[in-house]
């Protein structure tokens, strides 16, 4: 099997996918920030592919780029708190994060290093014409059985659900004491021109 694709566009997906996270750690604008976490998903989907995970990659365009990140932004826009992009960010924990940073970057290099030692370099040959129905099986199981992880896939569906009742009530300003009016809204909810 040939490779889909040289190490030039291994090196640009991942040169993407490190800038794209750091743009969202530095971004002043949450919208940006959530902007730059697509690029930075994305960017992963095209490494998956590139590992011939057609199906990984594609639920991560679907799931993570495209609705978790539609949620992202709608969670931004309604919950917007009216701070300024011109205050200072990281307020007073620099002298936690650089040597945090630090260390783990010493740590990623240190097992890069050791790796190498560990792990032999030879590549392994995968069965990428039956990913999917791999997967497909250990989630749901065979017909007449269930599969392995079927209940789990079932708890992770449901918390979702409740994840996603709980942020639509919260959002729509419905409390235990009833549904609040629009005056009352616009009383509490800062103007964007601040």
């Amino acid at each position: 099997m040939t490779p889909v694709a040289t190490s030039f566009f291994f090196y640009l997906l991942a040169s993407a996918t490190v800038l794209g996270g750091l743009l969202v750690i530095t971004c002043r604008s949450a919208v940006r920030s959530a902007l730059a976490l697509i690029v930075t998903l994305l960017a992963v989907a095209g490494l998956y592919l590139m590992l011939y995970a057609s199906f990984v990659a594609g639920a991560e365009v679907l799931v993570y780029a495209g609705g978790i990140m539609v949620l992202f932004l709608l969670a931004i826009m309604f919950t917007w708190t009216g701070v300024s992009p011109n205050e200072p960010r990281f307020l007073g924990v620099a002298w936690i994060g650089i040597p945090s940073g630090c260390a783990l970057l010493a740590f990623l290099i240190f097992a890069f290093v050791k790796g190498r030692e560990l792990f032999p370099d030879r590549m392994i040959a995968l069965g990428e014409e039956s990913n999917t129905q791999q997967i497909a099986s250990l989630l749901y199981g065979e017909p007449g059985r269930t599969g392995s992880y079927t209940f789990a896939f079932e708890i992770a569906s449901l918390l979702l659900l409740v994840a996603i009742l709980g942020a639509v009530v919260k959002v729509s300003g419905r409390g235990v004491a009833g549904p609040v009016s629009a005056v009352e809204s616009q009383e509490t909810r800062p103007s964007p021109g601040i």
